[in-house]
C-alpha cells in the first residue's frame, strides 16, 4: 500500500470518527459488581433512611402539605414514608423517555439502553491557553454553546457551561436561555436557582415547541441538587412544581462527600444518596404522576487531611457501579459524574482522575451523563482545551458502546484468508480496502505518527492541539436554521422580562 502523505493524513484525521446519532444506544451489557445479597443489603439501608430516619423537606410549607395530603408521616419539616409506597411512586415516572430537541433529528432518549453525554455544568471560572484562568462571561458562554452544538460526541447542551459572571444574576438565565435555543439546535436544560426563572425557562420552552406539544413531551429539564445529608430546600420543590407541573423533566442529585454529607463508608454514602433521590421522585409523582424523573449520584472521597473532594478515586467509581444496579432496579433513569479531576489544567493527572471517573459511568450504565467534557479544579473551571480533549474520547466511548463486538459474516472476513496466504499482510486486501476509513476510532487530538511528522510539525503537545481545534471550530461555526418569527418572539420576551427585572448580583 502506497505510504500517505502528511496532507493525507490530515485530511483524513479531519473527518469525524462519531456518528451522527443523536444519542447511544447502548450494546454493551452494563457491568454489574454487586451480588444479589449485597444489593439487598443496601435497598433495606435505603428502606429504613426513608421510613425511620425521614428526609427533611424544609423551607416549603406547600411540599409539606402535598406530603401530609398524601398520608406521610411529618414531624417539624421532616418526612418519612412507608418504602413500598415510595417505590410505587417511584414506579410512575418513566424508566425511558425522550427530550425533544428543537431540531427534531437531534431529540435524544433518556433511560433503557441508552446515554447522552453533556459538558460541565456550573463553573465560575473558564481557562483556555491563550487568556488563562478568569471569571467567565457571556462570550465565553457563547462560545461554549457553540462548540458543544458543533462537538458530535456531546449530545446535550446542559446549561450552565460556564457562569456569565459580567451579567446579573437576576438576568443571567434568560439571556442562557437565548444563547441556548438559537445558537444550538441541541436539547438542554433550564434554570432552577429561583423559582421565577424555572418559570422563564418553562415559558420560553413553550414559544420554541408551543404548548400543544409540552402537554405531551418533555421539552426541557431541570437539574436540581439534595442538600444533602438528608435535606430537600425549596428550590428543589419549587423547581418540581414548575417544571413536573407542566409534564416537564427533573433531574435530582444528591452531591455526597463521603465523609462530610455522608458517613465516611460507600455503602452508607450509596443508600443515602438512593433514598434522597427516591424521595424527592415521590415527592415528583405526587405534583404529576408520570413526570420524567432522572435519579442522580455524585458521591466523591474527599482528603481527609484537608476536606478537598477527591476524583477518580476506587470509591466513587465503585459508587457508580452500585449505584447503576439499584437505580436499574428500581426503574429509574441515572444521572452520573462525568471526566471529574481536581487538577487544575490538562496534565496527566486530568487525564488519569476523568477517564478513571468516565470510563465507569460509562459501564455503569449512566443514562445522563452532565460534566462529560471540560471539567476542572473540582468543577470550579471549564477548560476550552478540556472540553475538545473530553469530547474526543467520548467518541471512542460511544464507538465501544454502540458498536461492540461486530461478529457478522463480513467481520470474519474469510475472503481476505483466500486472498493472502500464511507470512502475507492484510494492508492491501480487498476486505481491509472496504474497510479502512471507518473500522478504527482515529481520534482527532492524539498523535500517532512518528516522531520525525510530529517535529516537522513543530511538536505540538496534546493542548495545543485542542486549543487549535476549539479555535478552528469557532472560526468555522455556523448558527443552525431557526424560524425568525420564533427567534424574535424569543428575543422580545427576553427584552421584556429584562425590563421587569432589577439588576442583582447575589
Amino acid at each position: 500500500m502506497a505510504r500517505r502523505t502528511r496532507a493525507s493524513r490530515d485530511r483524513l484525521k479531519n473527518k469525524d470518527h462519531v456518528s451522527a446519532s443523536p444519542y447511544i444506544r447502548r450494546s454493551l451489557p452494563f457491568f454489574e459488581v454487586l451480588e444479589e445479597e449485597q444489593i439487598m443489603r443496601l435497598e433495606t439501608q435505603v428502606d429504613w433512611i426513608m421510613q425511620d430516619v425521614g428526609i427533611a423537606f424544609r423551607d416549603d410549607p406547600e411540599a409539606l402539605q402535598l406530603w401530609q395530603q398524601h398520608g406521610a408521616r411529618i414531624e417539624g419539616d421532616i418526612v418519612r414514608a412507608p418504602a413500598d409506597w415510595v417505590r410505587d411512586l417511584c414506579a410512575k415516572a418513566p424508566s425511558q423517555f425522550t427530550q425533544l430537541a428543537r431540531n427534531p433529528a437531534r431529540s435524544v432518549t433518556i433511560g433503557g439502553k441508552h446515554q447522552v453525554f453533556a459538558p460541565i455544568y456550573g463553573a465560575p471560572f473558564v481557562r483556555d491557553l491563550e487568556g488563562g484562568r478568569r471569571y467567565g462571561d457571556i462570550a465565553s458562554f457563547e462560545n461554549l454553546v457553540k462548540l458543544t452544538y458543533l462537538l458530535p460526541s456531546l449530545h446535550h447542551g446542559g446549561f450552565v457551561t460556564c457562569e456569565p459572571c459580567d451579567v446579573p444574576v437576576s438576568k443571567r438565565h434568560l439571556d442562557m436561555l437565548l444563547a441556548h435555543m438559537t445558537l444550538s439546535d441541541k436539547p438542554h436544560l433550564g434554570a432552577i436557582t429561583e423559582m421565577s426563572r424555572a418559570q422563564d425557562s418553562v415559558d420560553m420552552a413553550e414559544i420554541v415547541f408551543g404548548r400543544k406539544t409540552m402537554e405531551d413531551h418533555c421539552v426541557i429539564m431541570g437539574n436540581v441538587n439534595t442538600n444533602s445529608p438528608l435535606l430537600v430546600d425549596k428550590v428543589v420543590t419549587q423547581a418540581i412544581r414548575v417544571y413536573c407541573g407542566r409534564g416537564q423533566g427533573i433531574v435530582v442529585v444528591p452531591f455526597i462527600l463521603s465523609g462530610a454529607m455522608g458517613p465516611v463508608s460507600t455503602a452508607a454514602s450509596v443508600a443515602q444518596a438512593m433514598a434522597e433521590a427516591m424521595m424527592v421522585c415521590a415527592y415528583a409523582q405526587l405534583v404529576r404522576p408520570g413526570a420524567p424523573f432522572v435519579l442522580g449520584n455524585f458521591l466523591s472521597s474527599m482528603s481527609l487531611k484537608s476536606g478537598a473532594p477527591t476524583f477518580g478515586m476506587p470509591e466513587p467509581v465503585m459508587s457508580n457501579y452500585a449505584i447503576g444496579q439499584l437505580a436499574r432496579r428500581v426503574g429509574l433513569p441515572l444521572r452520573c459524574g462525568g471526566s471529574l479531576t481536581a487538577s487544575k489544567i490538562e496534565d496527566a493527572q486530568a487525564a488519569y482522575e476523568s477517564t478513571d471517573s468516565m470510563h465507569s459511568t460509562m459501564l455503569a450504565g449512566a443514562h445522563f451523563v452532565l460534566h462529560a467534557a471540560g471539567w476542572l479544579e473540582g468543577g470550579l473551571c471549564t477548560g476550552f482545551e478540556k472540553l475538545v480533549m473530553d469530547a474526543d474520547r467520548l467518541g471512542c466511548y460511544q464507538k465501544l458502546l454502540d458498536q461492540g463486538l461486530d461478529t457478522s459474516d463480513e467481520a470474519f472476513a474469510r475472503d481476505a484468508y483466500k486472498e493472502v496466504g500464511p507470512g502475507g499482510h492484510f494492508l492491501g486486501s480487498g476486505h481491509t480496502l472496504r474497510h479502512y476509513q471507518s473500522v478504527f476510532y482515529e481520534p482527532r487530538l492524539s498523535d500517532s505518527e512518528n516522531v520525525e511528522s510530529w517535529e516537522e510539525a513543530g511538536a505540538p503537545d496534546m493542548r495545543s492541539r485542542a486549543h487549535t481545534r476549539w479555535t478552528q471550530l469557532l472560526n468555522e461555526y455556523e448558527p443552525p436554521p431557526i424560524d425568525v418569527a420564533m427567534k424574535e418572539a424569543l428575543e422580545a420576551f427576553v427584552a421584556k422580562r429584562k425590563e421587569e427585572l432589577p439588576d442583582a448580583w447575589y
